[in-house]
C-alpha cells in the first residue's frame, strides 16, 4: 500500500470508524482476506484526506483491532501519519454475565492494555469510555485514567454516548481535559438538533437527548464525533419512507449543483452546525469512504436555507 502525505491529523475533520473492519461478528478468527480488506478501506480513508481511525474494543470481538494492527505492521512508517482511537466500557456477553458496561480501574486497564496489543501500537492517542456505567466511581475512573497517562500508554482521553452532567461530573475529577464526545448523529437520528427547538412544545416529552449537551462541549472545547453520520444509507441506498425518498432526491440535487457526492452532502450537514460536528464514516467498502472524500478536504457548502431545506425534509413536518 502507498502512504501519501495526508492532511496533519489536528485538521481531519471526518474520521474513519473500523467497526466495519475484521470479519463476522463472532469470536471465529480473522484470514487473510479479512486483513486485505481492512488494507483497502484504509488506504480508500487515507486516499480521501482521513487520518484519525476509531476502534472500539468489543467491534468484531476485537478483531477489527488486530486486522488493523496486521495493517500497521506490514505498512512501514503507517503508525506516524495516524491517530488512532479506541473505545472501552462495553462487555460483551459471556461466561462472566450477560452484556454489560463495565468502567471499573481494572477493567479498563486490562482492554487497553488487549488494544494495545492488538492494534501493535505502544500508545493509544484518545480512548473513550464507550457508554456509561450506573455503578461506575466516577474517582476511580479518573485514578485509572491518570495511570493510563502516565505509564504514557494513553495520550488524551474522551467519552462516547454520554450528556452534559455525566461529562461534568467526570471531569471534575481529571487533571486533564476530556477531548472528544461520540454521539449518535445524522440526518435520520436528529434528537440532537430537534432537543434545542422543542422546548415549550409537545414534542419536547418525546425528546430523549439530554439538552444542553452541545452547549456544554462546546463551551469545554470537547470535540463532538458522530457515528451514525451516514444514516445506514437511508439517504444515499436504500429509502423506506417518503420522507427518506424525498431527501435523497434532494442530497442527489444539491451533489449535482455543487459538483460532489450525496454521502457528502449528507456529511456538511452535519459539518455545517456552529458545534464543530466530526463524521465518523463507519463503511468498509472503499468506493462508499471515497464518496466522503469532498466532506474531509472542502469546506462545507451549504447555504442557511439549504440546511432548513435537508432537515425539513427529512422531518416530513414542519419546524414547530
Amino acid at each position: 500500500m502507498t502512504i501519501e502525505p495526508n492532511a496533519r491529523t489536528s485538521e481531519c475533520r471526518v474520521l474513519y470508524g473500523c467497526m466495519g473492519l475484521g470479519g463476522s461478528w463472532d469470536p471465529e478468527p480473522y484470514g487473510p482476506s479479512d486483513i486485505d480488506a481492512a488494507e483497502a478501506a484504509i488506504s480508500a480513508a487515507l486516499d480521501s484526506g482521513i487520518t484519525v481511525f476509531d476502534h472500539a474494543d468489543i467491534y468484531r470481538h476485537g478483531k477489527a483491532e488486530a486486522v488493523f494492527g496486521e495493517v500497521l505492521a506490514r505498512t512501514p512508517g503507517l503508525r506516524e501519519r495516524v491517530t488512532l482511537q479506541t473505545k472501552c466500557g462495553i462487555r460483551l456477553a459471556d461466561e462472566d454475565g450477560p452484556g454489560r458496561y463495565d468502567l471499573r480501574a481494572g477493567s479498563i486497564t486490562r482492554r487497553v492494555e488487549e488494544s494495545l496489543t492488538r492494534l501493535r501500537t505502544d500508545v493509544i492517542d484518545v480512548l473513550l469510555l464507550h457508554r456509561p456505567d450506573p455503578l461506575a466511581d466516577p474517582d476511580e475512573i479518573a485514578r485509572a485514567l491518570t495511570s493510563l497517562r502516565r505509564q504514557g500508554l494513553v495520550r488524551a482521553f474522551g467519552v462516547s454516548n454520554m450528556g452534559a452532567a455525566q461529562i461534568a461530573r467526570l471531569q471534575s475529577r481529571l487533571d486533564v481535559p476530556l477531548v472528544a464526545n461520540q454521539l449518535e448523529m445524522s440526518l435520520h437520528s436528529r434528537d440532537w438538533v430537534e432537543a434545542g427547538v422543542l422546548l415549550n412544545t409537545g414534542g419536547a416529552t418525546a425528546n430523549g437527548f439530554p439538552f444542553g449537551t452541545l452547549e456544554y462541549c462546546l463551551d469545554h472545547g470537547i470535540r463532538l464525533q458522530a457515528w451514525g453520520a451516514l444514516a445506514q444509507g437511508r439517504f444515499t441506498g436504500r429509502q423506506e419512507t417518503p420522507a427518506e425518498r424525498a431527501t435523497a432526491d434532494l442530497l442527489a440535487d444539491l451533489a449535482r449543483r455543487k459538483g460532489t457526492t450525496p454521502e457528502t452532502v449528507l456529511l456538511w450537514w452535519l459539518m455545517r452546525h456552529p458545534a464543530g460536528i466530526a463524521p465518523v464514516v463507519g463503511s468498509a467498502r472503499p468506493e462508499r469512504v471515497r464518496a466522503c472524500r469532498d466532506a474531509a478536504l472542502r469546506e462545507p457548502d451549504l447555504t442557511h436555507e439549504e440546511w432548513y431545506g435537508l432537515w425539513t425534509t427529512a422531518r416530513g413536518v414542519p419546524l414547530p
